[in-house]
């Protein structure tokens, strides 16, 4: 049975990421490595860390060392990490939304990434803008940043509230852009809240595990 590793800032996203993997990658190992001091460090400086980096990249040693065939990352915040932790190891490491920015660029020109940690924001536009120079796309990026309503889900445990500041951003952002992206995997919650909405509005979690599942059947060929 072949092993993926997941390395995770918080648990916020635990749950669904198992109940994908279970959906959409039954026959594959789940491994799930959590450091929930990263995210942490990452927000009290407002940017990655040498530390943090360090901590990537060793963990990304670890789960190649654990025998995974290849790595997804759940926090948006640390792709920079990543992004060097690639460097040190012979496994495919994703990002959980890489394959997001990809679709979003395919669907449109004006994208709003809407977010709910400061720190979150530069990496995710960053992205869908690599993404599109990649496809060879001129694109408009815009970044809406619902602040504290990540403190809400996680500290209050209040999800409804939340859920209506961030639908408020969605409905704001979907009058004047093409798509919407969700930048952080914790706003999954919101796509029962998306058919209202008359845009595309994307969110990371189910399309990244779809992409492991290609990599790893590619992996067999």
């Amino acid at each position: 049975m072949k092993k993926v590793a997941v390395i995770h800032t918080s648990e916020v996203t635990l749950a669904a990421l198992k109940e994908l993997f279970a959906e959409i990658l039954p026959d594959v190992e789940m491994i799930n490595i959590v450091d929930d001091s990263l995210l942490a460090e990452v927000k009290r400086n407002g940017a990655i860390t040498p530390d943090v980096t360090a901590r990537v990249c060793a963990y990304a040693r670890i789960a190649q060392g654990m025998g995974a065939c290849m790595i997804l990352n759940q926090c948006s915040s640390v792709g920079k990490a990543c992004s060097i932790a690639r460097k040190l190891i012979s496994i495919p490491y994703l990002k959980i939304d890489e394959p997001m920015a990809e679709k979003a660029v395919s669907l449109g020109e004006k994208i709003a990434v809407i977010g709910t940690v400061a720190s979150t924001m530069a990496p995710s536009c960053e992205l869908v803008e690599e993404m599109a120079a990649k496809a060879g796309k001129n694109v408009t990026v815009t970044s809406w940043l619902v602040d504290g309503a990540l403190d809400i889900l996680m500290k209050e445990h209040d999800q409804e509230k939340h859920n209506q500041l961030v639908l408020q951003a969605i409905r704001e952002a979907a009058v004047r852009h093409d798509v919407i992206v969700l930048a952080q995997g914790s706003m999954h919650i919101m796509e029962p809240y998306l058919k209202e909405i008359s845009k595309p509005v994307l969110t990371s979690p189910r399309l990244a595990v779809e992409r492991v599942r290609a990599m790893v059947d590619a992996m067999s060929k």
